[in-house]
C-alpha cells in the first residue's frame, strides 16, 4: 500500500471510559479535527472497543509474524492509509492508556510481517498527540514517549495538544487549550 498524497487523519481514541461518554481528551480532539479544512478525510477508531489481542514478542524466536486479522487488520490498514496519525489519549498513571500500548506493541509485529512494508511508509507520516490531565507536568512523560515513537520510525512529530482534564467537561473551561485546538492540526509541530 502506498501513502496517500491528500491529507487523511487517523484519530485513535484510547480512553477506557464507558461507551457513550465522551471524555475531555476526545472532546478536545474533536475540536481540533473540526478546524481542519472542509472535506479533509478523517477516520476515527476507539481502541478500547476493538478486539486487540495481546502482543507476543517473537522478535528473538521466530522473528516473523503472520499478517494481522480482524480488528488488528483494520488498524493496520487505517494506519497505512493515513498521512497523519493522532493519538487521542488521556494521561493514565503518567503514561498512555493500555489500548494504545497494545496497538503500539503491534507495530513491532507489523515491521516483521514478511512482504509487508510498514516501517518505510511510516516515515512519510506525521504523529501527533491530544491529551488531557490535571497537570501539564504530569503529562510530560507520556508526551516524551509518543515523541520517541515518532522518532524511532522517522515520522514527523506533530506535537502535543494538552488541555486541563479532570471531571467530564473540565477541558471546556480551558480557554488556552480551546484556542490551541483551533490551530493544532494546521500548524507545524509545537510540543
Amino acid at each position: 500500500m502506498t501513502t496517500p498524497t491528500a491529507p487523511h487523519y487517523l484519530f485513535l481514541t484510547t480512553s477506557t471510559r464507558e461507551p457513550g461518554h465522551t471524555g475531555n481528551t476526545e472532546w478536545l480532539a474533536r475540536q481540533a479535527a473540526a478546524a481542519l479544512p472542509a472535506g479533509t478525510a478523517q477516520t476515527w477508531h476507539h481502541l478500547a472497543r476493538m478486539n486487540l489481542p495481546h502482543f507476543v514478542d517473537q522478535r528473538h524466536t521466530s522473528g516473523t509474524y503472520a499478517p494481522p486479522e480482524g480488528d488488528m487488520k483494520t488498524l493496520l490498514d487505517a494506519t497505512l492509509a493515513a498521512t497523519h496519525i493522532v493519538f487521542v489519549a488521556p494521561v493514565y498513571w503518567y503514561s498512555i492508556p493500555s489500548p494504545l500500548k497494545t496497538y503500539l506493541d503491534h507495530w513491532s509485529a507489523w515491521m516483521r510481517v514478511p512482504g509487508l512494508a510498514f516501517k518505510e511508509p511510516m516515515a512519510s507520516k506525521t504523529l501527533a498527540l491530544v491529551t488531557t490531565s490535571g497537570d501539564r507536568t504530569k503529562a510530560q512523560p507520556m508526551i516524551d514517549s509518543v515523541a520517541l515513537c515518532a522518532q524511532f520510525l522517522s515520522m514527523t512529530w506533530g506535537g502535543a495538544l494538552w488541555g486541563k482534564g479532570g471531571p467530564p467537561g473540565a477541558v471546556q473551561a480551558d480557554a488556552q487549550a480551546m484556542e490551541a485546538a483551533s490551530r493544532f492540526l494546521l500548524t507545524p509541530a509545537a510540543a
